[in-house]
């Protein structure tokens, strides 16, 4: 099977992940992959925002970091991108960040459904005790259709993380994803199939069948990422992510250059 490219992967800089891109890039290469990307968390303005991103001071060494696998291992097409954390209000920020270099893209993400709770964070697991599954699921997807029409973005990651821990709301939310796809379709936005989640208490591919099946009647474009936080992580499920793929009738997926999108096999 010839591999998609693998568009979503961490450092240790987001202080969470271990394996310098070095270890990513060889163990790819071993898969054998033709391209990969490197999508870190970004930074906040504020550094004590949370601790699992990278300090607003790492971001020149993070590119640094990608620059030189990329002209060290010239076998491999290697993108420089990064994860970006869709709050609202923090805006005007994402614009200064995607000015600081020449990213290829930036995969948009819905962590928070407020200024304080992180959906997807170990350490506030015990949030979700205090909180209705249908009302974050709400919120969340709420949020990622904003994140969807500000054209920021060119994937939107892990489109379904509130299953993360098992919370899954018992209404019908195919309203919600319907919204959120019919934004992401009018602003050119792919969704990624992240094979995280396999790793993960949801023990799913995100995002689910049904969410996949809406997206491709929607017309809306998709990419794949491992959500690699380890080296050994690259590529990890993706012939499963492939076979999803291809079982709701996608046969292209997106590549990025500079932010531009052309289309490739899957």
């Amino acid at each position: 099977m010839s591999l998609p490219a693998d568009y979503h992967m961490h450092t240790p800089l987001c202080r969470h992940a271990r394996g310098e891109p070095e270890e990513y890039v060889r163990h790819a290469l071993k898969l054998g992959f033709k391209e990969i990307g490197f999508s870190d968390h970004a930074p906040m303005p504020q550094d004590d925002f949370d601790n699992w991103r990278m300090n607003a001071d790492k971001l020149d060494e993070y590119v640094a970091k990608i620059r030189r696998v990329q002209k060290d291992f010239p076998q491999l097409t290697i993108r420089l991108a990064l994860e970006v954390d869709y709050l609202p209000g923090y805006e005007d920020w994402i614009r200064k960040l995607a000015a600081r270099h020449p990213w290829d893209y930036f995969i948009g993400s819905v962590h928070y459904v407020s200024d304080s709770w992180a959906i997807d964070d170990p350490q506030k697991l015990s949030e979700w005790q205090h909180r209705d599954a249908g009302e974050v699921w709400t919120v969340y997807f709420e949020r990622l259709a904003k994140a969807a029409e500000t054209g920021f973005f060119e994937i939107i990651g892990h489109a379904d993380l509130p299953k993360k821990f098992g919370h899954r709301p018992s209404h019908d939310c195919a309203p919600l994803y319907q919204k959120f796809l019919k934004a992401a379709q009018k602003n050119n936005c792919a969704i990624e199939l992240n094979t995280a989640g396999l790793r993960k208490d949801c023990l799913e591919i995100y995002p689910s069948r049904e969410i996949l099946q809406l997206a491709f009647q929607t017309g809306v474009r998709i990419t794949f990422g491992s959500d690699a936080h380890a080296p050994e992580e690259v590529g990890m499920n993706f012939a499963e992510a492939v076979q999803l793929a291809r079982s709701v009738g996608y046969r292209e997926c997106c590549r990025f250059t500079q932010r531009k999108r052309e289309l490739a096999p899957v």
